[in-house]
């Protein structure tokens, strides 16, 4: 099959898809959940097939001039087992469960179970940490818990992998996160990069919340997209605050100073924005997958010429 009938088939089931959602019906409906999973697991094979035949992401990368010196550093990496990871991985998909693994990391030499219940109930919390014991990323202690791998700094690299993941399990792409390249010009690293649909995708992943978040960190993340040049370039927070009383200001801020002619914020929906066809700034609200894949049917729709 040629590259352009897979590009249409990928588009026809990606329409129906975007068209009907999940969240159209009513869970109970099993015949039309079944029909709806179907759907997204042919699309993955799609794009999967297309992927083969094209470009791989070391090739994209070296028709840049980029070439990985280093990626996927594991000294702060917090997973388990490879007999784990599926189900760590859909844990993930839990925005208290991601918050609670932050309050471990700092509280990661001892600690009990009140002492990470911001963002859960006690129960909850409880279940979270049996989970963890589980998987040997804790340890009991007669005083408490701890973690089982220590010392973890950041919270940061696991959900750059994480990231990562969604694009290797939910779309069917190649990805590497924590990425390092010897450039020039432009320093620091890029947090995740994938190849999606033949092009090349950049996901520049914060774990603080928005007030934590500063000029100089817009001015470097755009750096590093007009370096790189990819498809498309996401700004992503793991929060769900709102995204447009600070960080859409700072982007239009940056923007104006580096562009006579800068793009204009438009409100894809809910929290989610993007700048022209290659900025995109999005948060965990609802779903980092769902928050993902309509950035990622918008560029496929825009290379089909449908946007």
């Amino acid at each position: 099959m040629s590259e352009n009938a897979v590009r249409g088939e990928v588009l026809s089931c990606d329409d129906a898809v975007g068209a009907i959602g999940f969240s159209s019906f009513p869970m109970r409906d099993g015949k039309i959940v079944e029909e709806l999973t179907y759907l997204r697991a042919e699309v993955k094979r799609l794009r999967m097939a297309l992927d083969r035949q094209t470009s791989d992401l070391n090739t994209l990368l070296k028709q840049r001039g980029f070439i990985i010196y280093k990626k996927e550093p594991s000294g702060d990496l917090l997973i388990p087992a490879k007999k784990y990871l599926s189900r760590y991985y859909r844990m993930l998909h839990k925005y208290s469960f991601r918050l609670f693994l932050r309050d471990v990391i700092k509280h990661q030499d001892r600690f009990g179970p009140e002492e990470v219940t911001r963002y859960a109930s006690l129960s909850v919390t409880k279940d979270y940490i049996d989970y963890l014991v589980t998987i040997k990323l804790l340890k009991r202690t007669p005083k408490g818990y701890t973690l089982a791998k220590r010392p973890v700094t950041s919270f940061g690299p696991t959900l750059e992998w994480y990231i990562a993941e969604i694009f290797k399990r939910e779309f069917g792409s190649e990805a590497a996160w924590g990425v390092k390249f010897k450039r020039p010009n432009v320093g620091g690293d890029y947090d995740v990069i994938a190849k999606f649909d033949g092009s090349l995708i950049s996901i520049e992943v914060k774990s603080s919340p928005p007030k934590q978040i500063y000029d100089s960190e817009i001015a470097a993340f755009l750096d590093r997209a007009e370096d790189l040049a990819p498809a498309v370039t996401v700004f992503f927070i793991d929060t769900e605050l709102r995204m447009k009383d600070k960080l859409v200001p700072m982007f239009e801020k940056e923007l104006n100073q580096r562009y006579d002619r800068p793009p204009k914020a438009i409100r894809m929906e809910r929290e989610l924005f993007q700048f022209g066809d290659r900025i995109f700034i999005l948060n965990a609200k609802e779903s980092i997958i769902q928050n993902m894949e309509k950035v990622m049917r918008w560029h496929f729709q825009r290379s089909a010429g449908l946007q």
